[in-house]
């Protein structure tokens, strides 16, 4: 069936130019006729013309999204309608109150979802096809959706190359709340904090802070839309996070007085203890958790071929990775690999290590 994709920003240019790999019929439009004549040129879709959509893609900021949804289930009488907006309760509620005002409007054409993928940068320009593969793409029907539709905008999740998660509205909510804007606002707060740091602290930085402060460079116009959407999900996280920071505080006002009460090193140290604990929970790549792996960090030279060579010699040890991150030492001849494997692999890995010579970083 045709595609229409309704928002020509980084997700609906994404999923345009990768419906068009698959060779879908895909066309464009967007409220700026400058962007949508962009994205037209930059292969996302067609114009409209005379075309009539089988599958509508809802693709644009959360507070117009609802509206825009039932606009189009009214247009298209006979179109399945999706969006693919980062929040789904609001837009869900939206829908459902216009189609039990107006007996006319169909809802049962109209499935929710959520494809977890995204840039730092944003903007057509930035679309890619491949943006969706292998990341989860959250599918979220209401009670009335029917087969059909469900069916529809599965295929669409399986087309755009997602791994299919069902959720209710609610749940899928809460779930971005802690995995996806609660760290944006602290990525945000961290690196509010640049602007005072003197030009020589920065020049120290290491990937630590690149790691944590990555997606604080984001679109401010976008994020609040997505934040104040989300606010009943993200206020008790946020509200828990001021406790533990105030705790932090205390702590920290008492090291830095000599007479202070408490006993401000045990609550650093719970802190760090405790946040090790939740990064634990966080799956891996095979959906274990991070306790199932052990990490290795690995001096590597900055020598053409040195990276594959040891990639080399662990497929030669039968040894999978499950993991690869970079990290590169500024000014100096080598950079770090951490790498993860399977536990099972930690005695091959270590053995390997040793065998070909391969340094690890914090050993003599």
């Amino acid at each position: 069936m045709t595609v229409l994709v309704i928002g020509a920003g980084l997700i609906g240019g994404s999923v345009g130019l990768a419906l068009r790999a698959r060779g879908r019929e895909v066309l464009v439009r967007d409220s700026s006729p400058g962007t949508a004549r962009l994205a037209r040129e930059l292969g996302v879709g067609a114009d409209e013309g005379e075309s009539t959509p089988g599958l509508v893609v809802v693709a644009t900021p959360p507070d117009v999204t609802g509206r825009i949804v039932v606009d189009a289930l009214r247009e298209f009488p006979d179109a399945i309608v999706c969006d693919v907006a980062s929040v789904k309760e609001t837009i869900q509620r939206a829908v459902l109150d216009a189609a039990a005002a107006d007996p006319d409007l169909d809802a049962s054409r109209y499935v929710g979802a959520h494809p977890m993928a995204g840039r730092e940068v944003s903007g057509v320009v930035a679309a890619r096809g491949d943006l969706f593969l292998g990341r989860p793409f959250v599918l979220v029907p209401h009670d009335g959706s029917s087969r059909r539709a469900v069916d529809a905008v599965e295929r669409l999740g399986h087309e755009l190359g997602g791994v299919i998660v069902r959720s209710e509205a609610a749940a899928h909510d809460l779930s971005v709340a802690y995995v996806s804007h609660a760290p944006q606002l602290v990525a945000s707060l961290l690196a509010r904090q640049l602007q005072s740091a003197a030009d020589g602290s920065l020049a120290l930085a290491g990937q630590g802070l690149r790691d944590t402060t990555r997606i604080a460079h984001s679109d401010p116009r976008l994020w609040v839309e997505i934040l104040a959407a989300n606010a009943p999900a993200l206020r008790p996280i946020l509200r828990a996070f001021q406790e533990d920071l105030g705790r932090l505080v205390g702590a920290f006002d008492s090291l830095c007085d000599a007479d202070g009460p408490g006993t401000p090193r045990a609550e650093i140290a719970r802190t760090i203890a405790d946040g090790n604990l939740g990064v634990a929970r966080i799956p891996g790549k095979h959906g274990g958790s991070a306790d199932s792996f052990a990490a290795f960090t690995i001096l590597v030279p900055d020598s053409p071929g040195a990276l594959a060579r040891l990639l080399s010699d662990m497929g030669d040890a039968g040894i999978n990775m499950e993991d690869l991150r970079l990290e590169h030492s500024i000014g100096q001849p080598v950079g770090l690999a951490h790498i993860s494997v399977l536990k099972r692999d930690e005695g091959r890995m270590v053995a390997m290590l040793e065998e070909k010579g391969w340094a690890r970083a914090g050993e003599e």
